[in-house]
């Protein structure tokens, strides 16, 4: 089995066990860990009582990036059960609390310390205990420790603690440095050499925060040259100077570690998606977990809406974990199937309570009733939730005909597709006025530029006609119809982004003077739960029917989006040649850094040996990741003959929708 497929020990697992040391002031003890590993991620009911010896009440300070950090980990009531009475950002007006200690957790930049030592000062708490995300310079440290030793205020600070936890941890296998504007950062014409150090040394220190928690030395593997190549090196000296980790790297496994050039995919977080989790992130307002939405009032009302917003977990909630990475219309059908399933079994438990039988089987009745019931209610309640949000997201996938760019960007980026000989399809597509918005058609075109083997010459109509199309609205030059004046300021501002964006992705293929993607017929993975003889419409209306009628009227535009089988993308190819050794491929040409051994490795001298089996990878893009590629490396799990089950955790720099990686290509240009 694999050493991180286990939830104890998954990546978010040992980043909640570091915060819940960190909450009780970094003396837990084993015993104490070991209680709260029994549950896995959800500890509560093992910690002792808040306002205990072992769990005193306390109040959290942290800035924004911690909380980003703390929020996919705890609610607020699960901070309250770990004695956290109070939880305020650092640079926000706060009242004196004398005599209750404190803990911060922040990043240690100048403006942080000095707010620290300023609270120190004024002796707003009692005894502080300082955390810091990241390592705490030597120098850093030293003017703290001046700035407190000004103040007459020492005696305030009871500890200090570099903690690694520099990134946030979305799932068990998910997490992200949460570096805004990553692909503009690394990729603008203003970067300089320290810019570029800068962003380089923060990301290898936000991935030896990944690896420190983890407590396993990776195998580094990258393309040469470029960013990943910078922070493999910075990484691969960081871990080897660092005697704690290394005193530990004698486990069983070793996990793969694979850094990534955004650059080398482009396709992937700007096409659309299939599946759940991944067009939830497309259509709605998804961010830390947390999907935002209108719905519609009531059933009657076809005009008024009311604001929705709910918390997923992708862990600990059954239906999202089993459907997240479903193609959307299974997700439908079986959101159908289970709430008729816990219909019925209330049903059923509500009569046998209040039957009229002997008064003995009647109180065993009760008795079951009041211990199934609540946690029934509980299940009902979730999957109703994502009915509300398999309808939201039902009606924009419907309204702008998803369906349709999915199914022709698919075949395109899968090489299924001659991009040459499906240019008209692609045309019609984007100057068809009723089909799609700016964003989807932006989109679509993009991915024909970056996977056609046509000059920019050929490519500049291409790009000419969709932006005629949006400004017109579909309307001919000549028509009467066609007013630039009908757009919105916002959409204007759209189409002057988003062709934008085009311009600079055909100015990559002037200076590399090669496709951004080079499209390959793909090998297919048939998903274990599809059918591909099943009739779609049959399907869309049982699924429907299921679902209480409530994405009916949608129903028909979907179906094309359950086709059964997935071509694997540019990262997870690459991926799977590294972990299956594949001759003639990345295994050949990948830098190859091991933590333990001071130089590069020749990777020819590797090749000779016999390599044990991959069975965790942690995969890396530098520049902006997607719950596409997130989802689609999941294919990889079970995928080789040597390893029955494979961990694939992914990270990047920032997690980006569709459009939000459009309009950093549009600031490029």
């Amino acid at each position: 089995m694999s050493s991180l497929d286990n939830a104890n020990n998954s990546l978010k697992a040992a980043q909640l066990r570091a915060v819940n040391r960190m909450l009780a002031f970094n003396v837990i003890d084993d015993s104490f860990d070991s209680e709260a590993d029994k549950s896995g991620d959800n500890d509560d009911y093992s910690l002792p009582p808040a306002g205990s010896s072992r769990n005193q009440w306390k109040i959290l300070i942290y800035d924004v990036a911690c909380r980003s950090i703390i929020s996919p980990l705890l609610s607020v009531a699960q901070l309250r059960r770990r004695g956290v009475t109070l939880h305020l950002l650092l640079h926000s007006d706060r009242e004196p609390i004398p005599d209750v200690p404190v803990i911060y957790f922040c990043q240690p930049t100048p403006e942080n310390l000095s707010r620290i030592a300023q609270d120190c000062s004024h002796r707003l708490y009692g005894r502080a205990h300082l955390n810091f995300c990241t390592k705490l310079s030597r120098p850093a440290m030293e003017d703290f420790g001046r700035l407190v030793v000004q103040a007459n205020a020492l005696d305030t600070i009871a500890s200090v603690h570099d903690q690694y936890l520099d990134y946030v941890c979305l799932e068990r296998n998910l997490f992200s440095l949460h570096r805004k504007d990553s692909y503009v950062t690394y990729n603008g014409s203003g970067a300089t050499d320290q810019s570029m150090e800068a962003a380089m040394n923060e990301i290898a220190h936000g991935l030896f925060s990944v690896i420190a928690s983890l407590g396993l030395v990776p195998i580094i593997r990258c393309a040469k040259n470029g960013a990943p190549e910078m922070v493999a090196r910075k990484l691969h000296k960081m871990i080897r100077e660092h005697p704690t980790l290394m005193r530990g790297s004698g486990k069983a496994y070793r996990p793969l570690m694979v850094l990534m050039d955004r650059n080398a995919d482009l396709v992937t977080p700007i096409q659309h998606a299939s599946t759940y989790q991944a067009l939830i992130d497309d259509m709605l307002t998804h961010k830390a977990n947390r999907v935002e939405f209108m719905a519609k009032k009531s059933a009657e009302s076809a005009t008024a809406q009311v604001p929705k917003k709910y918390d997923l977990d992708p862990d600990e909630d059954p239906f999202y974990a089993a459907h997240k990475f479903n193609p959307f219309p299974e997700a439908i059908e079986q959101n159908g199937v289970e709430l008729q399933e816990v219909t019925q079994r209330e049903t059923a438990i509500r009569s046998s309570a209040g039957g009229t039988s002997n008064i003995d089987n009647k109180t065993d009745d009760l008795a079951m009733a009041v211990d199934s019931l609540p946690a029934l209610l509980d299940r009902k309640k979730q999957l109703e939730v994502h009915t509300t949000i398999l309808q939201a997201v039902m009606a924009k996938v419907a309204a702008r005909d998803v369906p349709q760019f999915y199914e022709l960007e698919a075949g395109l980026a899968s090489g299924s597709a001659n991009p040459e000989a499906t240019k008209s399809e692609v045309m019609e597509l984007l100057t068809d006025p009723s089909k799609g918005n700016i964003q989807d058609k932006l989109r679509l075109a993009l991915v024909y530029i970056l996977t056609s083997k046509a000059s920019n010459s050929e490519l500049t109509p291409v790009a000419e006609s969709l932006k005629n199309a949006l400004e017109t609205k579909g309307a001919t030059a000549e028509g009467s119809n066609a007013q630039r004046g009908l757009l919105s300021a916002e959409d204007r501002a759209n189409i002057s982004q988003g062709m934008k964006a085009i311009q600079y992705v055909m100015q990559l293929r002037s200076m590399t003077n090669v496709n951004m993607v080079i499209p390959q017929q793909a090998e297919k993975v048939s998903s274990p739960d599809s059918n591909n003889d099943m009739n779609l419409s049959y399907f869309m209306k049982n699924a429907t029917s299921q679902a209480t009628g409530l994405l009916a009227k949608a129903s028909e535009k979907v179906g094309s989006m359950l086709i059964g089988k997935s071509h694997k993308h540019p990262l997870t190819r690459i991926v799977q040649n590294l972990c299956d050794f594949k001759p003639q491929s990345e295994d050949d040409t990948y830098l190859y850094l091991d933590p333990k051994i001071a130089t590069e490795v020749n990777v020819s001298m590797v090749q000779a040996t016999n390599r044990a089996p991959v069975r965790d990878v942690l995969c890396f893009t530098i520049g902006g990741g997607c719950y596409t590629e997130y989802q689609n490396l999941q294919l990889l799990k079970s995928s080789s003959d040597s390893v029955k089950q494979r961990t694939i955790t992914y990270g990047s720099t920032e997690l980006l929708a569709p459009d939000q990686f459009l309009e950093q290509l549009g600031k490029l240009a």
